[in-house]
């Protein structure tokens, strides 16, 4: 028995060298072939209600067939898909996640991103609490709140970016990318542009810090921080007034005054012409100034490298578990692969080829739909216009002369007018 598992675990090992340094494309999908993507994914039956996935290209695009991909029809729903591939592991493997997604709705509130799973997903039972390995893309609800969601699984639990990554809000189609490399560190792109890149240690709350402040550390009693102080050689003059008001010298105690029944007589008060304000010292550098005072930090004894950080086996499904009030978002371009050269590359003949004439499109559309909604305000104040001199009896053709011709005496204006106004207030 042991030498058979140490037969298995040498064709594993082999298998794993055999694949470094070679192109894998583990996912691919354009939906290039129609209907066919109905074949390859799966919607999830976990519950009934969740919203339909269909193939389009949207409103404006850049070729209107290859630009078709996986578009939300229906608002305020959840949504949940999924596509199985032949399970791959990153391990000692670059994996680069890519897919490009257009919110030519103007999404307000809604997720943008994409799933990666395990083999052991139940695609018909996908739901927003189904294990996954990890979630990549735009998440937006609100004014100011869009960003690039990054979330690993590690331990059991989930770990979210704490770098903020600000994402694309307009219409537009863009393309997103997150690379994770076998020494931990990682990059996302958006539209093949760089946006950020770190260490996986330092980005996310996987481990304990590296370091802590030394408990056993305290700021010394006499460590100066102040960096100006007041001049202690700086002395008020003998002359400086800072009172103010001062009693009245020409003022005199009435002769009638009864301290038994008035109290003590004080001279009233009068603003004081020689007053200067309070005095105050000048202010000086600090000539013992030990700037501000740093906590010492140590090692952290919790601290313990994990290597197998974002390290995964059998990723197996990519699936879309969304939740979006306004639909017509699109996903298309999807690609696992473990070459970041080749990532870029496809998105450049994918995205990169067409985003020019999509900006164009969607410019000259929302040029019609401007003149259009201008049109409709027009025709709308001439119907409400024609249906206000209907309700007063009037036509272009009416004339002063008319009108006094219809309205008669005063009397009679004065009954007319009162009847229109009438009508008008039912109206």
């Amino acid at each position: 028995m042991k030498g058979l598992q140490l037969l298995l675990e040498l064709l594993l090992v082999a298998s794993t060298l055999g694949t470094q340094g070679q192109r894998q494309v583990y996912f691919r999908e354009e939906f290039e072939d129609g209907d066919g993507w109905k074949k390859r994914w799966v919607e999830s039956k976990h519950q009934p209600d969740y919203g339909k996935f269909q193939l389009a290209a949207g409103k404006f695009y850049g070729d209107k067939e290859k630009d078709k991909g996986l578009q939300t029809s229906e608002d305020a729903k959840f949504y949940a898909l999924s596509a199985r591939f032949t399970p791959f592991s990153n391990v000692n493997e670059t994996l680069v996640v890519q897919f490009s997604v257009k919110h030519e709705q103007g999404i307000d509130c809604g997720g943008g991103y994409v799933k990666l799973f395990p083999a052991t997903l139940n695609q018909e039972d996908m739901h927003s609490e189904s294990k996954y390995y990890i979630m990549f893309g735009p998440d937006i609800c609100g004014f100011g709140n869009n960003e690039v969601k990054i979330i690993f699984h590690h331990q059991e639990k989930y770990h979210v970016n704490n770098r903020t990554i600000k994402c694309k809000i307009n219409k537009d189609t863009h393309l997103y990318t997150l690379i994770l490399r076998p020494n931990a560190t990682y990059e996302v792109k958006i539209d093949n542009e760089l946006v950020i890149s770190g260490e996986l240690e330092d980005d996310w709350d996987f481990l304990p810090p590296r370091k802590i402040k030394d408990p056993y550390a305290r700021k010394p009693r006499k460590w100066d921080e102040r960096p100006q102080i007041e001049d202690p050689e700086d002395k008020k003059p003998e002359d400086w007034e800072d009172f103010e008001f001062i009693p009245d010298p020409e003022a005199k105690k009435p002769d009638d005054w009864n301290e038994a029944m008035d109290g003590e007589w004080e001279e009233p008060l009068i603003p004081n012409l020689k007053y200067k304000g309070q005095w105050k010292p000048r202010i000086i550098d600090n000539p013992n100034y030990q700037g501000e005072w740093v906590h010492p930090e140590i090692d952290n004894p919790k601290y313990k490298p994990d290597p197998t950080i974002c390290h995964y086996y059998n990723i197996s499904v990519l699936g879309l578990d969304l939740w979006q009030v306004k639909s017509g978002s699109i996903f298309d371009n999807f690609l696992l692969t473990n070459d970041e050269e080749f990532a870029e590359e496809v998105g450049n003949n994918t995205w990169g080829l067409r985003k020019d004439r999509e900006k164009q499109w969607r410019e000259v559309y929302e040029e019609i739909q401007k003149k259009k909604q201008a049109e409709e305000a027009k025709k709308k104040r001439e119907k409400e216009k024609e249906r206000e001199d209907d309700i007063w009896g009037l036509d272009e053709e009416d004339t002063e002369e008319d009108l006094e011709e219809e309205q008669g005496n005063d009397g009679q204006m004065q009954e007319d007018g009162a009847a229109r106004a009438f009508r008008k207030n039912e109206l």
